[in-house]
């Protein structure tokens, strides 16, 4: 249940999707709504930086990927490659393009089927997917599909991720048994390296930290939600990762209590998921118990979805400090 005392919960919040707005909503998130190939400023001590940026001003301004219709940015979390990819989507200047997370178009595909779903997309002329990921034989086959049956219609893309084309899905399911779905993916993409360090790095004793009731009461204030960390996971795994930017609707801060090391991938992976929202809308998050950077064990950090969860972990530093 809500925390006592506290009007504002998750828990209690149940949203609903709507295809109409899943299309509206199709656009880069908050954090990177302004964001510039000026404003990426490329580190000088990794060169593939400033290479990736200069492809993508020349794809943004009408230049064709080599070979393919789209450009793949591969590499470790926190080195920009959302922002290159938000600045390339504000800079590509065709009249009709989407940008969306991998969840927001698997979530589209859901909600009006496949058939519907590729006959909106084909109306774009520039596709931007972050954060490319297939967790599941299932979505590698609809991702696939729909990527190249995109691809014969001249829809062009910029995608990023971080598992190169060739090895998504490795450690997570039987890729050979889809080696010819992962294969044809990365054939309609030119691969770049973007690498670099993690910018969103804090001083260990800054974001470890976890606080008492009354200091997270005080913090979230009246625009901030209040929960149990045990309860706020049980709400995650009734709705679709893709509502969970819905979930937050109005929400400046979340705070849990009782927040602990998790023992199930599945609701790591939802936690995960929901981080990356976070994130996306600058949504301050802190927990009493455990700190929220500490929630992974290492046996799931050292699984087939550790690019994940190190991810989670490095934006959940920059949360906690909101």
């Amino acid at each position: 249940m809500a925390t006592q005392g506290i009007a504002n919960s998750l828990i209690t919040r149940n949203p609903v999707a709507k295809a109409a707005e899943l299309i509206a909503e199709l656009v880069p998130p908050r954090e990177f709504a302004d964001a510039t190939f000026a404003s990426y400023i490329a580190a000088t001590d990794h060169p593939t930086q400033a290479a990736a940026k200069a492809r993508l001003i020349e794809f943004a301004a009408g230049g064709k990927a080599s070979k393919a219709p789209g450009i793949y940015l591969d590499g470790g979390f926190g080195v920009g490659k959302t922002h290159l990819l938000a600045a390339t989507f504000h800079a590509t200047s065709v009249k009709r393009k989407v940008f969306g997370s991998f969840i927001a178009y698997t979530a589209l595909v859901g909600a009006l089927g496949f058939a519907n779903a590729l006959k909106e997309l084909k109306s774009y002329q520039f596709v931007a997917i972050d954060e490319f990921e297939l967790d599941d034989p299932g979505n590698t086959m609809i991702m696939s599909r729909l990527i190249n049956e995109l691809a014969t219609s001249g829809v062009r893309f910029a995608v990023t991720s971080n598992t190169p084309p060739n090895a998504l899905g490795e450690g997570r399911f039987a890729s050979d048994d889809f080696q010819r779905e992962i294969l044809g993916i990365g054939r309609q993409f030119e691969m770049f390296r973007v690498d670099g360090d993690d910018y969103r790095h804090r001083a260990f004793d800054k974001v470890h930290k976890s606080f008492t009731s009354d200091e997270l009461a005080s913090w979230t204030g009246a625009e901030g939600t209040l929960d149990d960390f045990a309860e706020f996971l049980a709400k995650l795994a009734t709705i679709h990762p893709s509502l969970y930017s819905k979930l937050l609707a109005g929400v400046d801060r979340c705070a849990f209590t009782g927040a602990y090391t998790l023992t199930s991938q599945n609701d790591g992976l939802r936690l995960v998921a929901f981080v990356d929202r976070a994130y996306e809308l600058q949504i301050g998050l802190r927990s009493g118990g455990v700190p929220l950077t500490d929630v992974f064990p290492k046996d799931f950090i050292e699984s087939g979805y550790k690019k994940k969860y190190l991810r989670a972990i490095s934006r959940l530093g920059a949360l906690v400090e909101l």
